[in-house]
């Protein structure tokens, strides 16, 4: 069957009693189309931001479509991943949700161990699976939020009680946040850590003990930063990226990336007309697509992929919302939970690629190249579609 006779089926409104999987017959066809097109849009920029690769003395062995082939496979295996997650029922998720969360643990445990976990920039961050690599700090972000949302469900009756709700959360976060940090991965940890504290406010925690707690947040992140030389000197490059000891050091990306902008001005310079992918602008198919855009499509095109993933994300909290008011406070909590994560750490990419934060390694959810990421992005929409689904169906009278 063809991916268009696929998506053609999940927009029929009939259903087959009886049968184990799910046939949609009812459920918001725009999210998944938006889905799919920051999904192909991200695809032919990573290719255009890499096609010239190659020409790079340290790239010289791949192809110009390396990248572009293995951005597609990686699609066609979320593709798959994600039809595989909506068949799964939401309270499925919620029976699994802590032992998920294990499972993301030991593989946060297993990527440190020496000639297991890979090694790239002094960072280490991936397990290698044969001609591929997995990323368990993405699975950890979607490991969280799921557990979180079972942890408050469970603990609604003492929500107002701060040892008995928040510190055993607050005790699990901080074990994600040692060995995160011990990668580094400094940046999920952040979009971890505002997923669990965006569930817990969501859930019903007291507002002084949520205040408290993020105030506690804060102080750490800035501890970090002060206590580590390398991060401070971003924050530094970030404050003065044009000075001369900072614009061929920790700011040469900042400093590439406000260029590539520049130069886009309104329209752009055209689809594959970007002078700063031409080995000026590190990274630019992954941390920094949304400055190739910038540079090809304008700021028409930066504000087109700003509208895009606002609307998405508007569009998942009401999807979680709609779950609250059905008594679904799990589905709801879950739903929303993927919301702050895509509008978070799409809005953390973005005002580093604009120069309004600091550089921080994150990508630009479902369009930025890497496996794992896209992965789970996809895993995380057909979660929330399949929640818009059973929302759907218990207000027409059936059953989720």
């Amino acid at each position: 069957m063809t991916i268009a006779g696929v998506l053609g089926g999940w927009g029929r409104r009939d259903a087959v009693p009886g049968r184990g999987a799910a046939r949609v017959h009812g459920f918001d066809p725009a999210l998944l189309w938006v889905t799919v097109a920051l999904l192909v849009w991200g695809m032919v920029m990573v290719y255009s931001a890499s096609i010239a690769m190659p020409d790079n003395p340290k790239f010289s062995r791949y192809a110009h479509t390396f990248f572009l082939s293995r951005h597609a496979l990686f699609l066609a295996l979320s593709f798959a991943a994600g039809l595989l997650a909506f068949q799964v029922k939401v309270e499925t998720w919620e029976r699994i949700a802590p032992w998920l969360f294990v499972a993301s643990l030991l593989l946060l445990i297993v990527v440190l161990i020496p000639h297991i976990g890979k090694g790239v920039n002094g960072a280490r961050r991936w397990i290698v699976l044969g001609p591929m690599s997995f990323q368990p700090s993405e699975l950890a972000k979607f490991a969280v939020l799921l557990y979180a949302a079972n942890y408050m469900v469970r603990k609604m009756e003492v929500k107002e009680r701060f040892f008995r709700a928040v510190l055993p959360m607050a005790g699990a976060i901080a074990v994600v946040g040692v060995l995160l940090l011990a990668e580094p991965d400094m940046g999920a940890f952040m979009v971890i850590a505002v997923i669990a504290m965006g569930i817990l406010f969501l859930g019903g925690v007291n507002a002084r003990m949520f205040f408290l707690i993020a105030a506690v947040i804060t102080v750490a992140f800035m501890l970090m930063i002060a206590l580590s030389d390398w991060r401070r000197e971003r924050i530094f490059a970030y404050l003065d990226p044009w000075s001369e000891k900072h614009a061929l050091g920790k700011g040469y990306q900042l400093s590439h990336s406000l260029i590539a902008i520049g130069r886009g001005e309104i329209f752009g310079v055209g689809l594959g007309g970007s002078v700063e992918k031409l080995h000026w602008l590190p990274e630019a198919h992954t941390d920094f697509l949304l400055a190739v855009i910038g540079e090809e499509f304008g700021l028409v095109g930066v504000l087109t992929v700003i509208g895009l993933f606002l609307w998405m994300t508007r569009r998942i909290m009401h999807i979680g919302r709609q779950a609250i008011a059905l008594d679904r406070v799990f589905a709801g909590l879950v739903a929303q939970g993927v919301g702050i994560w895509i509008g978070f750490q799409a809005f953390i990419n973005m005002g580093v690629n604009l120069g309004a934060l600091p550089t921080k390694g994150l990508t630009l959810p479902l369009m930025s190249y890497g496996g794992s990421a896209v992965l789970m992005n996809v895993v995380a929409i057909a979660v929330v579609l399949r929640i818009d689904y059973e929302n759907r169906t218990l207000m027409r009278g059936g059953r989720a």
